[in-house]
Formats: structure tokens, C-alpha cells, sequence
């Protein structure tokens, strides 16, 4: 195998076919696991949905309290330690989650950026996989910067420029 998460990918006709989405997800896992070797095992399942933002909204509402579409949720299943862990288990595989993208808010997102929608797609695929692992950039500057720097390198090795060097 390729030592990345394995992408079990669902596409909303919305996300159209203009893209290989399962190529550019496959291509996100490999460049996460890259950066972040915990996730650098195939025993690993990801579920990924390039949803609507009906979908994610009504998630968002049900999970987070929140009533409104976001670019992208993330629903571990594995523990920070069970992800640190899975490595070492090749017999058994571990759902380490889901994944899911909101089509308008990536779209509107990546329009405001001026890049492509797959670009962005990506660098969402690449922060939620973070995600799932045990990155969290909401518990700190430190970790925010952290889990950032490891998104930029990761995108890099994709030839995705850096989505922060214009962040203020």
C-alpha cells in the first residue's frame, strides 16, 4: 500500500467532474502523512463526503451547536493515543473518522483567496486529517501555529503555495 489513510470517498454531484476528487484526496493523505507520521499507516479508514452545505449545516447544527455550513468537519473515532498507537497494529485497521467539506462555503472560500477549488479542497483535506489525528488548532496559539505549519508543508509537497502567507 502507500502508507497513508485510506479514503473511502463519497462525491456530491455538486463538486461536479471536473476534478479527481479521489486522486487529489489519495494525493492530501499521502502529503499529510508525510508531515505527521502517525499517519503514515494504510491500516487507517477515512471516510470523506464532499458534501452540500445543507449536509454540513445540519451537521454542524446536530454536533457543534453551531446553525450554520462550516468548510469542513471532523468526527475522530481514535483517540490522540489510539492514532499514536494504530501504527503499530497492522492486523487490525482502525476508522481513525469522517470527513466532511461544505461545496459553497470551499467554493466562496477559495473565490475570496483567488485560488482553485481544488486547491482548497486539499489544504481542507490535509486540516481535517490533522483533525483526525489529534492536531487541534483551537487549544492554543502554540498548536495553532504547530498544526498550521504542518498544513503548509504538507500543501508544499502537493505544490499548493502556503494558505496563511497572506493570513493577518
Amino acid at each position: 500500500m502507500d502508507d497513508s489513510p485510506q479514503i473511502q470517498l463519497d462525491v456530491d454531484p455538486v463538486w461536479g467532474q471536473e476534478t479527481d476528487w479521489e486522486a487529489l484526496a489519495s494525493r492530501a493523505a499521502r502529503a499529510a502523512a508525510k508531515v505527521a507520521p502517525e499517519l503514515a499507516h494504510d491500516n487507517l479508514l477515512v471516510s470523506l463526503v464532499l458534501g452540500d452545505d445543507a449536509e454540513v449545516q445540519t451537521l454542524n447544527r446536530q454536533w457543534r451547536a453551531k446553525d450554520k455550513p462550516t468548510n469542513v468537519l471532523s468526527f475522530p473515532m481514535l483517540s490522540r493515543e489510539e492514532v499514536l498507537h494504530a501504527a503499530g497494529d497492522d492486523a487490525n485497521e482502525g476508522m481513525l473518522g469522517d470527513l466532511i467539506l461544505a461545496h459553497g462555503v470551499c467554493a466562496r472560500e477559495a473565490a475570496d483567496k483567488g485560488i482553485a477549488v481544488a486547491d482548497h479542497a486539499a489544504h481542507l483535506i490535509v486540516h481535517g486529517l490533522l483533525h483526525l489525528a489529534g492536531h487541534d488548532h483551537e487549544t492554543g496559539e502554540a498548536a495553532a501555529h504547530d498544526m498550521e505549519a504542518l498544513e503548509t508543508k504538507a500543501l508544499a509537497l502537493m505544490g499548493i503555495a502556503d494558505p496563511y502567507r497572506d493570513a493577518a
